[in-house]
């Protein structure tokens, strides 16, 4: 039975939810949004459209209203406005996060690319669901033939709404303004050899280990490309001596040898 509480917080939602909107989740959700969300207008709108959108139970969106998913959700610094035509370029901003969540992933203090890269891959599952709804695994170290040689793009998803190739570069450091040459030339190499007719133009994304926000944005301001740079954090590091319990191929093989 509605309390008298529940009874004046919904009522603040109707004007920014369609009909169906309202009607599409149960009211089990309502009272964990309303419960999590407080006051926050802007907070519960955009949870009840992820849950919708997303198709959450209500452990799953209890999950995410104890996150800072709403805070996060669309932040990269980008510049799709200007490389993208509307309603791609809101669409496409709408699909970033900064930061991102790497805490699943366990690795030793001085990490490097690789064993990140690595880590991310053995977690591919939580990996995509913490790019978000859509996106499309479609390789690592994707080659690509050029008139004699190779390139080989770190990390390629298609997302499925978008229906466009999403380059990504992991960097385990700061952003540099070099960072915006590769990962354009990587967004032109796709769309050129890989894309289709039907596809839309390539985005790239750089997530890095931290960034200066007002170099980011003269940098991508530079660039043609459709491109975002994010941050990621990672708290759940193992002590340096945990290298030593992870033998290399090379002690395996002279092990076996």
């Amino acid at each position: 039975m509605k309390s008298k509480e529940d009874s004046i917080n919904v009522p603040q939602l109707v004007g920014d939810l369609s009909d169906k909107e309202l009607f599409s989740i149960p009211w089990g959700h309502y009272r964990a949004i309303i419960d999590k969300c407080k006051l926050d207008r802007g907070k519960s709108i955009f949870f009840v459209k992820k849950t919708i959108l997303n198709n959450w139970s209500r452990a799953v969106l209890l999950n995410f209203l104890d996150t800072d998913l709403y805070e996060r959700q669309g932040k990269a610094i980008s510049n799709f406005e200007y490389a993208l035509p509307e309603p791609q370029s809101d669409l496409a901003q709408e699909i970033t996060k900064d930061p991102y969540n790497f805490d699943f992933v366990a690795i030793r203090e001085d990490y490097s690319e690789k064993e990140l890269k690595d880590a991310l891959m053995d977690n591919i599952t939580k990996f995509l669901m913490e790019l978000g709804k859509g996106f499309a695994f479609v390789g690592r170290e994707y080659t690509i033939p050029i008139e004699g040689t190779e390139e080989k793009i770190d990390l390629l998803f298609y997302h499925l709404y978008l229906h466009c190739y999403v380059v990504v570069e992991v960097k385990i450091v700061a952003f540099t303004s070099r960072n915006i040459g590769q990962i354009g030339t990587y967004v032109n190499i796709v769309d050129d050899l890989v894309k289709t007719d039907f596809d839309a133009k390539t985005i790239g994304l750089i997530i890095c280990k931290s960034k200066n926000n007002i170099l980011a944005k003269y940098a991508v301001n530079s660039s043609k490309e459709p491109i975002g740079i994010s941050e990621y954090k990672l708290s759940n590091l193992l002590p340096v001596e945990y290298r030593a319990s992870m033998p290399t191929i090379e002690e395996i093989e002279n092990e076996l040898r």
